[in-house]
C-alpha cells in the first residue's frame, strides 16, 4: 500500500503568508508514514529552509499540476486560473458550495478533470461542527481593525505583523479614546466570535456579544446604537440579515463594519448592504454618505477575506495544529476519517446541484 502523500502548494495569492502546516508538524506526519512535499514559496512566513530542515521534500513553486496523481494536494486559498482541469484531489477553502461568485467555474474544473474537491470548511464532525479554521485570529484581525479606523489610526496598505505590534496598536487606541466606543460582536462565543472579544479587550472597548439566541431575536435598533459591528456568524442557510440597505437612513450610531466572515457574494451574505470584498491595499470602503441632520453617520465596512494572513506566523501555527492530526485521518485502515467523508459528501452534493441548476 502506497503512502498517503501531502504535497503543499505554493499560494498563488499575492497577500497570503499562511501555511496550512508549518515546519514544526511535518515530522507528525513523516512518522505516520506520509510523504511530504512542499513547494517553494517567495511569501510563505515559514522558509522553505525549516521544512527541509524538518524532513520534507522540496518541489519549485507551482509544480503541483505535476505532483503524482494520488498526492492531496494541500493550500489555503484559491487556485490560479490554470490548468482548465484537475484531477487531483485538492484541500482548501474554495467557497464554492453556497453559490458564491466563480462556484461555477472552480466545481467544472474539478469536474472535466476529474479530480476531487475536499473543501476545509466542510471538515466537520458527526454533530456537523467544523474541526478546523482560521477563525479565532481572523475575528481578532477583524476587530482591531475596526477599532484602528474608528480610531483614525488605520494606514493603508496593510502588510503582515507580529501580533505584538498589533497589540501596540491597539493599546495606543485605548489611550487615544476607543474605551467611548461601543462595539457588538455577532456569533460572540464561537472561534471568530472569541478572537474578536480578545482584540476588543485589548484595546479597552467595552464589548456586547450576540449569540444564537440574540441574533435569532434580532433588535435592530440595539445593533444600530453600536459604533463597530464585527460580524462573526457563519450559516449555510439563508436566513434575516443583520443589516439591510433600508436601515441605513435610521437613526444610527453604528459607522463601520468588520464583516469577519467575508460571505459577500453568496445568498447568506448576513450584511448585504456589502457585496465586494476589501483589500490590504484599499482595506475600507464607504458604504453611505449619512446625513448628519437625521443622526446617521458614514457607513463604511472592512471586508478583507484573508485577514488571518496579517498575522501570518500565529495564524498558522494554531491551525497546523489543528490540521495535522487530521491530515492523520487520510491514512485509517478503514478509509478516511469522518471529517473528510463529510467534506467528500459536500463535494458530491454541490457537484450535484450544479447539474440541477443547469451547469455545463
Amino acid at each position: 500500500m502506497r503512502p498517503v502523500h501531502v504535497w503543499i502548494r505554493s499560494e498563488s495569492r499575492g497577500t497570503e503568508r499562511r501555511a496550512p502546516v508549518v515546519p514544526a508538524d511535518v515530522p507528525l506526519l513523516l512518522d505516520a508514514g506520509f510523504e511530504v512535499t512542499v513547494e517553494e514559496s517567495p511569501q510563505r512566513i515559514f522558509a522553505i529552509d525549516e521544512y527541509a530542515a524538518a524532513g520534507a521534500a522540496v518541489a519549485g513553486e507551482g509544480t503541483w499540476t505535476d505532483a503524482p496523481h494520488d498526492a492531496y494536494v494541500l493550500g489555503i486559498k484559491e487556485l490560479p486560473d490554470e490548468p482548465a482541469s484537475l484531477h487531483h484531489r485538492h484541500i482548501y477553502f474554495a467557497h464554492a458550495f453556497k453559490g458564491q461568485q466563480d462556484a461555477q467555474r472552480t466545481l467544472e474544473r474539478f469536474r472535466r478533470g476529474g479530480g476531487r474537491l475536499l473543501d476545509i470548511e466542510y471538515l466537520t464532525d458527526t454533530d456537523g461542527r467544523r474541526v478546523v479554521a482560521f477563525g479565532y485570529w481572523a475575528g481578532y484581525v477583524g476587530a482591531a481593525l475596526g477599532v484602528l479606523q474608528l480610531t483614525g489610526a488605520l494606514v493603508a496598505p496593510l502588510g503582515p505583523m507580529p501580533k505584538r505590534e498589533l497589540d501596540a496598536q491597539l493599546e495606543h487606541a485605548g489611550r487615544s479614546g476607543a474605551e467611548l466606543l461601543l462595539a457588538l460582536v455577532t456569533g460572540g462565543r464561537g472561534r471568530s466570535g472569541r478572537g474578536a472579544h480578545g482584540a476588543l479587550v485589548t484595546a479597552g472597548v467595552p464589548v456586547t456579544r450576540w449569540d444564537l439566541r440574540e441574533t435569532r431575536d434580532l433588535h435592530k435598533q440595539a445593533l444600530l446604537g453600536h459604533d463597530l459591528l464585527v460580524n462573526c456568524v457563519v450559516t449555510r442557510t439563508p436566513t434575516t440579515p443583520f443589516l439591510e440597505q433600508a436601515d441605513l437612513d435610521h437613526e444610527r450610531r453604528l459607522r463601520v463594519l468588520a464583516d469577519v466572515t467575508c460571505d459577500v457574494t453568496g445568498p447568506t451574505n448576513m450584511l448585504p448592504v456589502n457585496t465586494e470584498i476589501t483589500t490590504w491595499d484599499d482595506p475600507v470602503r464607504r458604504l453611505h454618505g449619512g446625513s448628519p441632520a437625521h443622526g446617521t453617520p458614514p457607513l463604511e465596512v472592512i471586508a478583507i477575506d484573508n485577514l488571518p494572513s496579517l498575522l501570518p506566523r500565529e495564524a498558522s501555527e494554531g491551525f497546523s495544529a489543528d490540521l495535522t492530526p487530521h491530515l492523520l485521518g487520510l491514512a485509517q485502515q478503514n478509509g478516511p476519517s469522518d471529517p473528510w467523508q463529510a467534506a467528500d459528501r459536500a463535494f458530491d452534493e454541490a457537484v450535484e446541484e450544479l447539474d440541477v441548476t443547469g451547469g455545463s
